[in-house]
């Protein structure tokens, strides 16, 4: 019984904080595009990203996550 609990515990946990990361991830992605939009219709209308600019942007994307996923090691 108190098993059960734990397990329900951990399941609504790990639940809301895929739901609380996605949420985030689409509003950084919204907010990219806008400016991305921005960018090009203070330009020339067009939005142009290179190959270079992808695998920086990709690159950068990485780090951020590798960054994410050491939050709180080293703490105990």
């Amino acid at each position: 019984m108190v098993e059960e609990d734990i397990d329900q515990a951990a399941e609504s946990w790990t639940t809301k904080a895929i739901l609380v990361g996605a949420a985030l991830g689409a509003l950084v992605g919204a907010g990219a595009a806008y400016l991305l939009i921005q960018r090009a219709k203070r330009e020339d209308g067009e939005v142009r990203i290179t190959a270079g600019d992808g695998v920086k942007l990709g690159l950068l994307v990485l780090g951020l996550l590798r960054q994410v996923g050491q939050l709180g090691e080293g703490e105990k």
